[in-house]
């Protein structure tokens, strides 16, 4: 069973909201910003709204299992490089650090997408990072880039 996000949708065009991210032991739903589990702030945080983007530049880390996650949560917390945690416990694209490169709307799991476009850019060194469950299992979720 391959684990990608980049699988294609089966749903052609139908765009149902679904804001549900996973954080240790909750399997509910929550939007960004309410709390400290979904999006690691790193310092400087605008509060504006970010600007739309039709593509942004996305890396992550995946692994199976939950423990597994908050492991590499750990390692995040601990200063540790995004690429580096994402090489290491990462179970997909973990040769490059997890990079996805530039991905499109669309292009990406419906739940895994919507937590990555309401990231702020950030850099490996001092990720803002979301976490998300997917069928795919449990993401960590970094944009360097958006456009």
């Amino acid at each position: 069973m391959p684990l990608n996000p980049t699988t294609p949708l089966n749903m052609a065009g139908s765009k149902k909201p679904n804001d549900k991210t996973a954080k240790a032991g909750d399997k509910g739903t929550k939007s960004k910003g309410s709390s400290s589990k979904e999006e690691n702030s790193g310092g400087a945080s605008g509060g504006g709204k970010l600007k739309p983007a039709t593509s942004i530049n996305v890396r992550h880390i995946l692994c199976e299992k939950h423990s597994k996650k908050e492991e590499a949560l750990t390692k995040l917390r601990d200063g540790a490089k995004f690429d580096d945690v994402a090489r290491e416990f990462s179970e997909d694209k973990a040769r490059q650090g997890g990079s996805l490169g530039w991905k499109i709307r669309g292009a990406l799991d419906a739940t895994f997408e919507k937590a990555a476009y309401d990231l702020e850019p950030s850099t490996t060194g001092n990720p803002k990072y979301a976490e998300v469950k997917t069928g795919h299992g449990y993401h960590i979720i970094m944009v360097e880039g958006r456009k």
